[in-house]
């Protein structure tokens, strides 16, 4: 099932893509601007600078159900662990708040795909688990929100599909399963991973001169910016220590990742991020 909704996810997008494509060449031979979608970008959709499938990234393999998909989460885990299970939700988050900002600095075709590309990477994998959580398939609003991108939906349509999104992401964030730990472990933890993440998608962006590993980590970044402003005061009463080194460790991507645009360069201290997410995985170990 999940290989099957992967293959349609690519195949849909694809075809989208093309017929965007297709379109701007009509529109070029009529006179008017308009820019064609790339060969790159569809070619698959999940290429956006991720691992998996021949992405620039390093994100992990393809996996089967139960295994470690693209994004490096193993659905067996999460079936009993609220953290890696809030950590696939919060990756999906991810892309959609960096295909919503994105969209708003002119990224078109970047936006298409990476509202779509959370389908294939994680919620393919996730479905089994959704499904003994009682959680309700949601893939659909990706699919649609990419293809409305596509046909030039309005910023404000797209925010508003963006909220939907998030809305369902929301209501499957709370039917994760519970294994004794705390509220405030749990939401550390999600937010150190995406904290991880938005690390090691900016030394590649970096490496690259890529747009696409920028734009994942931003998402990252912007995923844990978002899980830990909704359980600051949670994490801060039950794990301060933690609370602070996340803290400086957002402040330290803030710097990172100013805005969801193509940047001129990437200067920012690999170093100092790298040794902030250290000091979040050594604070919440303790």
């Amino acid at each position: 099932m999940s290989l099957t909704l992967k293959n349609w996810t690519r195949l849909g997008l694809g075809a989208a893509l093309a017929s965007t494509a297709l379109a701007a060449c009509d529109a070029g031979e009529a006179g008017e601007s308009a820019e064609p979608a790339t060969a790159e970008i569809a070619q698959s959709a999940g290429e956006t600078g991720e691992g998996g499938e021949g992405g620039e990234g390093g994100e992990g393999g393809e996996g089967g159900e139960g295994g470690e998909g693209e994004s490096g989460v193993a659905a067996s885990a999460a079936a009993t662990d609220p953290v890696i299970y809030g950590a696939a939700i919060a990756i999906a988050e991810a892309h959609v708040l960096a295909a919503r900002d994105a969209h708003a600095a002119g990224e078109t075709d970047a936006a298409a795909e990476m509202f779509a590309h959370p389908v294939s990477e994680v919620l393919a994998d996730m479905e089994p688990v959704f499904a003994a959580q009682g959680v309700a398939p949601f893939h659909e609003l990706f699919i649609e929100t990419s293809s409305v991108v596509l046909g030039g939906g309005s910023a404000e349509e797209i925010a508003r599909r963006t909220d939907e999104i998030l809305a369902a992401l929301r209501a499957a964030a709370g039917r994760a399963p519970d294994n004794g730990l705390g509220e405030a472990q749990v939401s550390a933890g999600i937010t150190a991973d995406q904290a991880e993440r938005a690390v090691d998608m900016y030394r590649f962006a970096a490496a690259s001169g890529d747009y696409g590993p920028y734009l994942d980590g931003y998402g990252f970044y912007q995923a844990a910016k978002l899980t830990f402003g909704r359980d600051e005061a949670v994490i801060a009463a039950g794990l301060p220590e933690a609370a602070g080194a996340l803290r400086a460790a957002l402040d330290a991507l803030a710097g990172a990742y100013p805005d969801a645009g193509r940047q001129d360069a990437l200067g920012a201290d690999q170093g100092k991020l790298a040794l902030a997410v250290a000091n979040v995985d050594l604070a919440i170990s303790n």
